[in-house]
């Protein structure tokens, strides 16, 4: 159960079940239709959304919505799995964590619940009481909950008072789903009007106050007040909700951007094009302000490309200071910008075309979907009561 998004996520787990010898139906949308889903007759994919553009008419969009809805609890009375595992809620949040939940419990499926944040309205200052209710009565009607952090667990279990036993902590799986091919870091800087000279910075993924890219952008002006060959990359769409943050983002950098300092590409940044702006960057960097883990981090583990990010959540965990990367202080742009100089005076950057592949090497150890597939695969069977 998709949600309809997180193609990575979905299709990572998705083949390392399928590896395991599993049956599954793949509740999706078109955003994850792909060759890849149709090729393997142990996998039933069922497109129930149609991922339109946000800016359409709002009554086709309401009755987009209630088209999936109907579809979802159609199939749900009809459906043979035992085991409904959710990745992702629907649109109707609310009514995911209770209805939906109820729902699936009256006709006696296994619910497994995957969290990527425990309670996303408190890292989006936006918490409320019937939030936390919500969320509270779906935790508690799982049957069993994935995490990716121990520190997320200790949240889940003091905040939501779940039980431990029913709670598993699983590696946030490695960036397979986008494409990478023999483009080079010539040719892709080549592509953006990038020189090989120029220290070029990236800043990947969706935008939102939270992300702090008002922290980066700041601290970036202050290096490029003393150092011209800086250079930062902006690729990603704004999160629902964002716009003004988002434009005045745009206010900030608009000067930066007509002289070439910026390269600003606000929108959805398809799967083919990614590799263009890892392979063209010398540094990712995450200027998070609460985060409970990032899945940007291991997409530039991916291309062997190091990290500068804010030390919140359980980033440190995954950061290896000299070796994949630096920390700084959230909320802090000059202890930013100290660390991004820091990193561009390292060894990691003056041997960066070596240090790639160790990177690479250091997030397929602790983050492989061979280890996330086994651990899923045994909790399915301790549900089933199966050896």
């Amino acid at each position: 159960m998709t949600g309809g998004r997180d193609r990575p996520y979905v299709y990572g787990l998705v083949m390392a079940l399928l590896s395991k010898g599993l049956r599954l139906d793949v509740v999706g949308s078109d955003e994850l239709d792909g060759p890849e889903m149709r090729a393997n007759t142990d996998l039933n994919f069922l497109s129930f959304r149609n991922n339109a553009r946000t800016d359409s008419i709002r009554i086709r969009g309401a009755l987009r919505a209630l088209l999936y809805y109907a579809r979802l609890i159609t199939y749900t009375a009809v459906a043979s799995p035992k085991i409904f595992h959710i990745l992702w809620n629907g649109k109707f949040e609310y009514f995911d964590r209770t209805v939906l939940m109820f729902c699936y419990k009256l006709l006696g499926k296994k619910i497994v619940l995957t969290l990527h944040n425990i309670n996303a309205g408190k890292r989006d200052s936006n918490d409320s009481r019937l939030n936390r209710l919500t969320l509270g009565i779906q935790y508690r009607l799982a049957d069993h909950i994935f995490v990716h952090t121990a520190q997320m667990k200790s949240e889940l279990l003091q905040d939501f008072r779940i039980r431990s036993e029913a709670v598993t902590v699983i590696p946030f799986g490695i960036n397979n789903a986008v494409p990478c091919t023999n483009l080079t870091v010539t040719e892709a800087r080549q592509r953006l009007g990038l020189k090989d000279s120029e220290r070029t910075i990236l800043f990947f993924g969706n935008i939102g106050p939270y992300k702090g890219l008002d922290h980066l952008v700041t601290a970036f002006q202050r290096i490029g007040a003393r150092h011209d060959e800086y250079r930062l990359m902006i690729a990603g769409k704004h999160r629902n909700g964002a716009e003004k943050y988002v434009n005045d983002i745009c206010e900030a950098t608009n000067h930066d951007v007509e002289r070439g300092r910026i390269i600003r590409r606000i929108e959805h940044i398809p799967d083919q094009e990614t590799e263009v702006y890892f392979k063209a960057a010398d540094l990712l960097v995450l200027p998070y302000t609460s985060v409970s883990q990032s899945g940007v981090l291991f997409l530039g583990y991916s291309f062997g490309l190091p990290v500068v990010a804010s030390d919140v959540g359980s980033l440190r965990d995954d950061i290896v200071e000299g070796e994949t990367g630096f920390l700084c202080r959230p909320s802090d742009p000059g202890d930013l910008a100290k660390a991004i100089q820091t990193y561009f005076e390292s060894d990691l950057y003056e041997n960066l075309t070596g240090r790639r592949q160790k990177i690479r090497e250091y997030a397929r150890e602790r983050h492989s979907w061979d280890v996330v597939g086994e651990m899923t695969r045994n909790v399915y069977a301790q549900l089933l009561e199966l050896r």
